[in-house]
């Protein structure tokens, strides 16, 4: 147990850099085990155990979908950054992490009866939670291996912190960036000296990230000349640039991937076969009761706390947590059939009807979002921990109580760490700038000012954009063909150029890697990409701590 909390300390301090900067983060289900089968070698434990790797594990996909909630921060601070909007968040951290404990502790015990049904009679697959197990038994059978995968993700991350700390440390002999010309400089396109970007190319592969480089050449090379002829844009320069680029970007993405949900109409449809289903005490020893009562408390402090801290009406917050159950159904089952945690769309579905419910409300529509997200994503990922619990012989009962764990470790963590690297890096334009916050922020802002608020010119990119991602996205689904991701389109609209360029280049060394090595590539390219991940996030941290502390000049 001890070593699940460090594992949970360990993602939540590390993930919200990394979501911050690139809008996702490595597999941390396998990321977490990695992790824990370092920390429980370390203490001496010649072979860890199933269980103990499957506990570690589970507290590190609970912290990480806690780290994902940064993603929403960001986005009440770019709201936030603008006065005309009236929009301000007031909890401190100790009220914003007890927030989202509350709404964690109800998805997971919410979630929690629906075991029997989509792990013991459906049997989905949740490959996330598969790959888990399947991990956990190569890391308890196979030594060796083990150990060498360990020693890959072990170097990279020393590698990538050394680079790292020479970067933005305080000598700094190694640029953030090498422009390529002026214009470029501009519009922050270059070469960026980032062995996590470069980590995360070689973890998500080519497609995604040959994606991005296409919308980061619109975006910021091909469209900034055409925008300011027509006196769209005031500069030629990413800030004033992506005040436009923003809404073609977010119809990509929102119109992607609820296309994409939309052709999963059937898992959709069996999502809610599990509100008949019952189960007594679902073989875990903890009667339904117990755990309906437990959610009826937390949902009873998520009002408390949202009434007192964020100024948010009772009211919204039942309509949220009435409106993320259903969510929540359909989203395990994707997640389940997929391997696809909808979050961020499911999400975006949550703002529209809560516009519809509160029109104008900025702060409904976004903290009640917010609620439409944390809670379905807890309950997505207590199931897919079920699933590696089932196959390697896990206790459920233990899963349920490891990912409580895991959730209030890396809600603390989170409210420590976030003012941080907001005070260190800035959030927005400048800063680290989400897609997704940006996503999130900007269809808030839509929605409470109507389409008069956009940018001119920018309402016919936004419908035409709609069309062309909802468009690629059936292609792909039903010719199976190699067509662009229009959610990584969107995605390269909105981070700068320095971020993508070398995040292309690590995908291009995957998918040659694979090609010249296969086996090679199957054994290391995870602990790899992992480790150069991973040291850059910690260096990433370490430093604001260590200004914190007085230990650093700023």
């Amino acid at each position: 147990m001890l070593v699940a909390v460090a594992v949970a300390l360990f993602v939540s301090a590390v993930f919200p850099y990394v979501l911050l900067k690139l809008g996702f983060g490595p597999n941390v289900s396998l990321f977490s085990t990695f992790a824990g089968f370092l920390a429980l070698t370390s203490l001496g434990a010649a072979r860890p155990s199933r269980i103990e790797l499957l506990h570690a594990q589970t507290a590190g996909v609970a912290a990480g979908q806690v780290a994902f909630m940064s993603v929403v921060l960001a986005a009440f601070d770019m709201l936030a950054g603008k006065p005309a909007l009236g929009f301000t968040i007031h909890a401190g951290p100790l009220a914003m992490a007890a927030w989202l404990v509350s709404a964690g502790v109800f998805g997971i015990l919410t979630s929690a009866p629906m075991r029997h049904h989509y792990i013991e009679d459906e049997k989905l697959p949740f490959a996330g939670g598969t790959a888990a197990a399947e991990m956990i038994v190569v890391l308890d059978g196979k030594g060796d291996a083990a150990k060498k995968a360990t020693g890959v993700l072990v170097a990279g991350a020393a590698i990538s912190a050394l680079v790292a700390w020479l970067r933005t440390g305080p000598w700094r002999p190694i640029p953030e960036v090498t422009p390529f010309g002026v214009f470029m400089g501009k519009m922050r396109v270059g070469m960026g000296w980032s062995l996590l970007s470069f980590g995360s190319g070689l973890l998500i592969g080519p497609r995604i990230t040959l994606s991005m480089g296409i919308g980061m050449l619109t975006a910021n090379v091909a469209l900034p000349p055409w925008l300011l002829s027509r006196g769209l844009i005031s500069e030629a320069s990413f800030g004033a640039v992506l005040k436009w680029t923003m809404w073609p970007a977010t119809g990509l993405m929102v119109s992607g991937g609820i296309t994409a949900l939309l052709f999963d109409a059937k898992a959709i449809k069996r999502s809610f076969a599990v509100l008949g289903v019952r189960h007594g005490a679902d073989s875990m020893g903890v009667p339904q009761r117990t755990m309906w009562l437990g959610a009826l408390a937390a949902s009873v402090a998520l009002a408390a706390v949202g009434r007192i801290y964020l100024d948010f009406p009772i009211w919204a917050t039942a309509a949220s947590v009435a409106l993320a159950l259903p969510l929540m159904l359909v989203g395990t089952r994707v997640l389940g059939e997929t391997n696809w945690a909808p979050i961020s769309q499911l999400a975006t579905v949550a703002q529209a009807v809560l516009a519809a419910l509160a029109p104008g409300a900025l702060l409904v529509n976004m903290v009640g979002s917010a609620l439409c997200g944390t809670i379905p994503a807890n309950g997505e990922h207590l199931m897919q921990n079920m699933r590696a619990a089932r196959i390697v012989g896990g206790r459920p009962r233990d899963v349920v109580v490891v990912q409580l764990v895991g959730l209030v470790t890396g809600a603390l963590v989170l409210a420590f760490i976030y003012p941080l690297l907001r005070a260190r890096y800035g959030i927005g334009e400048g800063g680290l700038s989400s897609p997704i916050s940006v996503k999130w922020a900007g269809f808030g802002e839509l929605l409470a000012g109507g389409v008069g608020s956009l940018p001119r010119g920018s309402l016919g990119a936004l419908a035409t954009s709609i069309v062309l991602g909802a468009g690629i996205t059936v292609l792909e689904k039903r010719s199976k063909s190699r067509t662009p991701s229009p959610t990584g389109i969107g995605m390269g609209m909105l981070i700068p150029g320095a971020v993508v360029v070398p995040m292309v280049l690590g995908g291009l060394v995957a998918a040659l890697w694979k090609l010249r090595s296969p086996k090679g590539e199957a054994a290391h390219r995870l602990a790899l990409s992992s480790g150069l991940i991973a040291g850059e996030a910690m260096v990433a941290v370490v430093i604001p701590v260590f200004v914190w502390l007085g230990w650093m000049k700023d």
